[in-house]
């Protein structure tokens, strides 16, 4: 099919159908409606000349916009929200009249987009929470799988593959704390006016400053907030987006950090992300099982981390009480950064979903290594045998050297037990050698960590929101 207009990779080919509609237009202007109702209940509740009748005839059309009234009107009048005022107001004759009566137009533009980022806010924390729960089954299957660790990416004292996805979950878990405190502080604008002072509210109200303190709380009450700003301009503050998006940049840098990981552990043969049966790896090189989906994961992760400087100029640029320098930006940078992280959890959770580990691979390598990660226990026991410490740390120091030289020049296998047990410094049989090569001595405390992490962080979040859990991702390439 022949398709001649850009469309959004983000919507083509990455985002759910859940995300996408709550950034929808339907999803916008249907929230305008419940808000212009919300505004005229509260009047009326708190006297204004508004009748039953009215309120009734607005609910009765709240769901069932006019579009095409709409979208006519605006090529007349150039203005989105008087165009919808208008054509909620040929569906409602009896109550034209107060429809958006002495708001701004950002009532119903700010506080649609402080409810949009609420429900899309509410699914990056399901998906969030699903990605935990995955990675929590997985590293409570491996806690005690002994793998070769890396600092620098170099050889270093060995972990367990359990205790490795660990440290990918404590980050999840950092951004899910600051989440859930950007979403329980996620406040309405209300209703403030031009400049925020509230003044057309206090004539409304012909100068009764209790009502118009009132009204407020009575339409975050209707919209199912618990407050409103008590400050603001005409908009409420900008800063508000570079909270939620300094959220999505985090849950981005983590979600990079995991895949990462994951292509390195490709690369090693150790571990792979899920393969499917007929997936192609490469058009020229047939063998290949590329790591797309974890490659896919870090590069909308670094859209979504860059993308969080776009509110910071945003908030920093404002003038006054306001400027509309905002408007174009937040259009894209909002709901682009909700749905491309959107499509990064959702990839998570396929690949820790189906995460491959291959136990022998894990086992070869660390083997190879073990010896030299072994030297210091081996210098233990060679000391209480009766050997001179300082002797014994230096001939392995020069039996090390010889060892890595064969596997790094020569090609060979590490023969560093074989030397050792040659060498008269060192009063041990290479029967005693091979015992000191069990590699679950050298995991230190990974099992227990793990296990503690999982029941005293993990679980309990994890049982907190048990209905969240279960969610199955579905990716479309």
């Amino acid at each position: 099919m022949r398709t001649d207009k850009y469309t959004s990779p983000l919507s083509e080919r990455y985002a759910s159908k859940e995300m996408q509609y709550i950034f929808s237009p339907d999803m916008k202007f249907q929230t305008w409606r419940k808000l212009w109702v919300a505004l005229a209940e509260a009047e009326m509740e708190l006297g204004l000349p508004i009748t039953k009748e009215q309120i009734q005839e607005l609910k009765d059309n709240e769901k069932d916009i006019n579009y095409e009234v709409a979208k006519a009107r605006e090529k007349e009048v150039r203005h989105d929200v008087m165009s919808h005022v208008y054509a909620y107001g040929v569906q409602c004759p009896k109550a034209k009249g107060i429809i958006h009566l002495g708001a701004t137009s950002c009532y119903v533009g700010d506080n649609t987009d402080i409810i949009i980022m609420t429900e899309a806010l509410k699914l990056v924390k399901k998906k969030l929470l699903n990605v935990l729960s995955k990675l929590a089954a997985f590293a409570d299957q491996y806690k005690d799988m002994p793998t070769l660790a890396f600092t620098h990416f170099q050889p270093a004292q060995p972990t367990t593959v359990g205790k490795r996805a660990t440290l990918w979950m404590q980050e999840f878990y950092l951004d899910l704390e600051d989440l859930d405190y950007v979403l329980s502080h996620m406040k309405l604008l209300g209703s403030k006016g031009t400049t925020g002072t509230q003044a057309s509210f206090l004539e409304l109200f012909e100068g009764n400053q209790e009502k118009v303190d009132q009204l407020d709380p009575i339409i975050a009450k209707k919209m199912g907030f618990s407050h409103c700003y008590p400050i603001s301009g005409q908009t409420y503050s900008r800063k508000i987006d570079t909270r939620v998006l300094n959220v999505l940049a985090g849950i981005g840098a983590s979600a990079h950090k995991m895949s990462n990981d994951i292509r390195l552990l490709q690369h090693l043969k150790e571990i792979e992300e899920p393969f499917e049966k007929s997936q192609i790896g490469s058009s020229a090189m047939a063998y290949k099982r590329n790591p797309m989906r974890s490659e896919r994961i870090a590069a909308l992760s670094r859209y979504v981390m860059v993308d969080a400087l776009n509110p910071a100029f945003t908030s920093a640029s404002q003038w006054f009480e306001r400027t509309l320098d905002d408007s174009a930006n937040k259009r894209l940078s909002i709901p682009e950064g909700f749905l491309a992280v959107d499509g990064i959890l959702d990839l998570c959770c396929n690949v820790t979903d189906g995460l491959v580990v291959y136990p022998k691979v894990i086992e070869k390598r660390l083997k190879e290594e073990l010896p030299f990660l072994a030297t210091e226990n081996i210098m233990m026991a060679a000391v209480k045998g009766g050997g001179d410490r300082q002797e014994i740390h230096e001939r392995i120091r020069e039996l090390s050297m010889e060892a890595g030289k064969n596997v790094k020049e020569r090609g060979l296998e590490n023969n560093l037990l074989e030397l050792i047990a040659k060498d008269s410094a060192f009063p041990l049989s290479m029967e005693e050698l091979e015992q000191s090569m069990d590699p679950g001595k050298y995991i230190g405390r990974s099992k227990e960590q793990v296990v503690a992490f999982l029941k005293e962080v993990i679980d309990p979040v994890l049982k907190e929101n048990e209905e969240l859990l279960g969610m199955e991702s579905e990716i479309n390439v």
